[in-house]
């Protein structure tokens, strides 16, 4: 007699063909669907018009002469000021912010003081463009709060000593504002993640306090440091509303330039500005992947 073959698979204990269903579906993909629409819509799709266009000319034939006009000296110039503007308020920010988190989180504060400094870095480090550049006229400006209050109470020209807030010191400052509460909220689980255990061995073994973080402390955190060096300088790198707002379109940082050749009357070469995009991008990109690359590097002493 034959025995049919769902049978026999029965019979033998066989497993059965799987059936798709909707149970098998992963419904937690739903979920990231949005952060993949938004990335594809405004960021791989943005990068690729910007890459499609730099290497067109207006009329949309294929050309290099947009990568070439790179190296003309007014451009060169403009990518010259910006990285000294992000390397000079990266670097007083990362500064600033790692003695103000040592002071909040390893000096012995109260906890109420940690908790009002990380509320207040999570507004400041978002808080630029207009309203910022306006605060700082409105305090530093030649006729500024400050300025007055220093000139009339204490007979003090801020001016007449050297200081000028619509220059590149004065543009450094006011990036500062903005920097040193990003770089307290990056740097803040690094000083939490330095055991205490390190110390105390260092002590055992005689140790002073500035040993242990010459050996020790500072070596640990010098990944962290340099990674938020990297997403600093990348953060002032492609500011465009406060230095416009402050400083003019006069001042030649490679966003104002950009602005000037797609949206300007006169310097109007939209795939010079498509090719001017890229190579911030470049820079963009290259730092924060090393931001990462340092940041994984920073993790192993915390786990």
């Amino acid at each position: 007699m034959t025995l049919d073959a769902s049978a026999t698979r029965a019979e033998l204990g066989a497993p059965r063909p799987s059936v798709p269903s909707l149970r098998s579906f992963n419904w937690s993909w739903l979920g990231v669907a949005p952060f993949f629409l938004f990335t594809l819509l405004f960021l791989i799709g943005p990068v690729l018009y910007l890459v499609t266009g730099a290497f067109q000319n207006a009329e949309g034939a294929f050309t290099f002469d947009n990568m070439i006009a790179l190296g003309s000296p007014n451009i060169v110039a403009s990518f010259s000021l910006s990285i000294r503007l992000s390397i000079l308020s990266a670097l007083m920010g990362a500064v600033a912010g790692l003695l103000l988190g040592h002071a909040v989180i390893l000096g012995g504060l109260p906890s109420w003081v940690r908790n009002a400094f990380t509320t207040f870095s999570g507004v400041a480090s978002n808080f630029a463009g207009v309203p910022l550049a306006f605060a700082f006229i409105a305090t530093l400006g030649r006729l500024g709060l400050v300025t007055v209050l220093l000139r009339d109470l204490f007979g003090f020209n801020l001016y007449a000593a050297g200081f000028d807030l619509f220059s590149f010191v004065g543009l450094s400052l006011v990036y500062l504002y903005f920097q040193l509460p990003l770089m307290f909220l990056i740097i803040a689980p690094a000083l939490d993640g330095l055991k205490s255990e390190w110390r105390e061995a260092a002590e055992i073994l005689g140790a002073t306090r500035r040993q242990y973080w010459q050996m020790v402390g500072l070596p640990v955190l010098a990944p962290t440091i340099l990674g938020c060096f990297l997403l600093l300088f990348a953060n002032a790198f492609g500011t465009l509303a406060t230095v416009y707002a402050l400083m003019g379109s006069g001042f030649d940082v490679v966003p104002i330039v950009l602005f000037q050749q797609i949206r300007g009357n006169v310097l109007y070469n939209p795939n010079l500005g498509y090719a001017l995009a890229l190579g911030m991008v470049v820079i963009m990109g290259a730092s924060n992947t090393l931001y990462l690359i340092l940041r994984n590097r920073a993790e192993r002493w915390q786990k």
